[in-house]
C-alpha cells in the first residue's frame, strides 16, 4: 500500500538543528492527542521507512497477523514531515488522517529517524502521538539517544518473517492497550518471546 493535527508553522530545518533533547510532554496532552486520535481497526499507522523489502516484510507480517488497521508508507523522513504537518499532496486529512501510530526507521538519509522524533516532540499538538522506533540498529547508544528523544518504544528489526509477525501482534496488543490508559504516555513494550528484540524504555 503506497501510497497531524494541526501544527504551528514552525521550521522543520530550525527544530531539527536545536541541541536540545525533546521537551518532555504531559499525560494531558497525551490524553489530549489519543482522544482525537483513538487505537481502533481503522486507526491509521504511519511507516516511515527507505528500506522496499522491509516495507513489503511489515505489510505481509501485518496481514498475517490480522491487523486490520490501514498502513500509509513514507519513504524518508522529509516525506513523514510532510504528511504528519498535512500539507503538499498530503493537504487532504480526508484521505490522509493523522496516524495513531508512527513506526521509524532511524538510519534514513537526509532527515533521519533521530531528527524526526525530535521535530515530532517539538511540534505544538503532536506530544502524545505514539513512536515505537523500528530499526536495524541494536547499538546502546542509539537506544539510549532515541528514548531521550521521545521514541515509546524501540525495537531491533528480526531477520525472519515469522519473528516479524510476533512483533506485529505484539504492537497490535500494546498501543490497544495503551490506548485504554491514556495517563501512561510512555511504556515498556510487552516481550513477544523470549527471542524478543525489544528494548524497553529505562526507569524514570
Amino acid at each position: 500500500m503506497e501510497n497531524a493535527s494541526p501544527v504551528v508553522e514552525s521550521s522543520p530545518e530550525k527544530a531539527i538543528g536545536e541541541n536540545t533533547e525533546a521537551a518532555t510532554y504531559s499525560g494531558q496532552q497525551a490524553q489530549s492527542w489519543r482522544a482525537e486520535n483513538p487505537m481502533t481497526d481503522q486507526a491509521l499507522f504511519l511507516l516511515v521507512e527507505d528500506n522496499p523489502d522491509h516495507v513489503l516484510l511489515l505489510q505481509r507480517a501485518f496481514k498475517r497477523a490480522k491487523i486490520l488497521n490501514p498502513l500509509q508508507v513514507v519513504r524518508s523522513g522529509e516525506e513523514a514531515i510532510e504528511y504528519l504537518a498535512g500539507k503538499g499532496k498530503y493537504s487532504n486529512r480526508a484521505e490522509f488522517p493523522p496516524p495513531a501510530l508512527v513506526l521509524l526507521d532511524l538510519k534514513m538519509p537526509g532527515i533521519d529517524g533521530f531528527d524526526l522524533l525530535r521535530w515530532i516532540r517539538h511540534e505544538q499538538g503532536m506530544a502524545g502521538l505514539r513512536v515505537v522506533v523500528l530499526t536495524t540498529s541494536d547499538d546502546a547508544r542509539d537506544v539510549d539517544r532515541a528514548y531521550k528523544l521521545g521514541a515509546n518504544s524501540f525495537l531491533v528489526k528480526p531477520t525472519d518473517f515469522d519473528r516479524f509477525v510476533e512483533i506485529s501482534q505484539a504492537l497490535n496488543g500494546y498501543w490497544v492497550w495503551l490506548d485504554e490508559s491514556p495517563g501512561l504516555p510512555r511504556l515498556p513494550l510487552p516481550a513477544v518471546s523470549t527471542r524478543s528484540e525489544a528494548h524497553q524504555a529505562p526507569a524514570k
